[in-house]
C-alpha cells in the first residue's frame, strides 16, 4: 500500500509547476501560424493574436537539420486547433512564454521533446519531467537523435554571434 502511496505522490508532485496560480494566467486561442518547432501565434476571442514561445524547450533553428520536421510536426498537433495557454511571462523578444495544452492535456512542449523534434532547455527549465522525456527520446534515437551528434540550437546562435557561419555544418536532408 505505502508503495502506491509514494508513487502517487511522486506522480502528483511533477504537475504542481504547471497549474496556473489563477485563471488570468490561462489564455485559450486557435493556432494560426506555426514560426518553428517551438514558437507559435494564437488568435484569441477579442481577434487580437499571441505570439507563444512554448516554455523549457528549444527546437532547431532555420538552416539546421530537422527545422523543417519540427516546425511541420508542431503544425500537425495544433495548427487551426485551440490551445490554453498557461503563462509563464515575457522573452526578450516580447514573446509570451507559456505551456501549451492541447485540448485531450497533452502539453505541447512534451510533445515536440517526445517525438524528437526539440531539446529540453535546461538553461531556463529545471523541469525533471521534460528531461526525462528527452533522455527516451535520446534512448530511442527519435528524430534529431537518430543524429550521431545533432547541435544544439544554443550552440548554433552561440557560433552565429561569434561570426561563425554554420551554413556548411550540416547535412540537412530533414
Amino acid at each position: 500500500m505505502s508503495r502506491y502511496l509514494v508513487l502517487f505522490f511522486v506522480l502528483c508532485s511533477c504537475n504542481l509547476g504547471t497549474n496556473p496560480k489563477n485563471d488570468a494566467d490561462k489564455i485559450t486561442g486557435k493556432v494560426v501560424k506555426i514560426f518553428d518547432g517551438d514558437t507559435f501565434e494564437i488568435l484569441m476571442s477579442d481577434n487580437t493574436t499571441l505570439k507563444v514561445r512554448m516554455s523549457g524547450i528549444d527546437a532547431p533553428e532555420k538552416g539546421m537539420p530537422f527545422y523543417k520536421v519540427a516546425k511541420n510536426y508542431l503544425g500537425t498537433l495544433c495548427f487551426q486547433n485551440e490551445v490554453m495557454i498557461v503563462t509563464k511571462g515575457k522573452d526578450r523578444y516580447n514573446r509570451t512564454i507559456a505551456q501549451s495544452y492541447l485540448p485531450d492535456g497533452r502539453e505541447l512542449g512534451e510533445e515536440m521533446v517526445a517525438a524528437g523534434y526539440a531539446w529540453h532547455f535546461v538553461k531556463y527549465s529545471n523541469d525533471k519531467k521534460l528531461d526525462s522525456i528527452e533522455n527516451v527520446a535520446r534512448i530511442e534515437k527519435r528524430g534529431l537523435w537518430a543524429e550521431s551528434n545533432p547541435m544544439a540550437p544554443w550552440e548554433n546562435r552561440k557560433l552565429h554571434r561569434q561570426g561563425v557561419s554554420t551554413k556548411d555544418s550540416f547535412d540537412l536532408k530533414n
